[in-house]
């Protein structure tokens, strides 16, 4: 209650009573206190999704009524890599430019973060490529391509990609992914056969896992932040493959287009 006070900037009074004239307006108690704190109801709980996009709502038609400034409340998805990598730098360049804009941000793998943004849900998305054409109601750019690369310990970066990937054990990139699918169509082509030990989606828990020995994989090169504190070989392949693209999908249909733009703007100046 004293940190909702202190955002309104009026005083915690001020904050039970209008909470309070609410309950009497719905007609059901919205929190209750236990001890020295308070928590929502049932009743509250179950009303909160749907006050969020009120008020989701309010800040949209303030935005489209107002040509300047550009706000509101911007919703975007971020597959892991992205999340950890690109998006704070873009994120830091948009607010310090446009301070009035709010961002939720939904993590999540780049399959059901296209399906959010199609079904408007979220008005964009950093995602891989999808190896599907894309619905007309939605647009495409791209940020960043990754080759792929073997990963292997320090002590073994005198030997070549090849040579790892058909006799040491292979943490695989896992298949069910995007990315993971594009190393197994490598692996395929060169006629590879990997003496398979792990199968795991997360690139940061592979490069760990390969520091510690437990084999060498065969992953997209991906963008910092790395790790700390790994002693790794990055070897490139001999042979040509299809790299990990990464971009930007939003909706041309959504009521944040403006938002969307000022986005689009922002992270081609960050990956430049």
């Amino acid at each position: 209650m004293a940190a909702a006070a202190r955002v309104l900037n009026i005083t915690s009074a001020a904050v039970s009573q209008q909470i309070h004239t609410l309950e009497r307006e719905i007609g059901v108690p919205l929190i209750v206190r236990v001890g020295r704190t308070v928590r929502m109801t049932e009743q509250g709980a179950r009303i909160l999704l749907r006050v969020r996009e009120l008020v989701r709502d309010f800040g949209d038609l303030r935005s489209v009524a107002n040509e300047s400034p550009i706000s509101g409340e911007l919703r975007l998805g971020a597959c892991p890599t992205v999340l950890a990598g690109m998006l704070p730098g873009i994120l830091a360049r948009m607010v310090g430019k446009f301070p009035h804009i709010n961002v939720y941000i939904q993590p999540g793998y780049s399959a059901p973060l296209y399906a959010s943004v199609e079904a408007g849900d979220l008005d964009a998305a950093f995602v891989l490529q999808a190896p599907y054409a894309l619905p007309k109601t939605c647009d495409w750019h791209l940020l960043r391509e990754e080759p792929l690369i073997v990963l292997a310990p320090h002590h073994m970066g005198h030997r070549t990609a090849h040579d790892l990937l058909a006799n040491e054990p292979l943490i695989r990139y896992d298949r069910n992914q995007w990315g993971g699918r594009q190393a197994d169509e490598y692996l395929r082509k060169v006629g590879i056969v990997p003496r398979e030990r792990f199968e795991v989606n997360a690139l940061n828990a592979i490069a760990v896992m390969v520091d510690r020995g437990l084999g060498v994989s065969l992953v997209p090169d991906w963008a910092k932040p790395w790790p700390e504190g790994l002693r790794l070989a990055r070897l490139p392949l001999p042979e040509e493959s299809v790299p990990r693209r990464i971009g930007v999908i939003w909706s041309r249909a959504s009521v944040r287009l403006r938002l969307v733009t000022v986005l689009l703007q922002e992270s081609i100046a960050e990956s430049a």
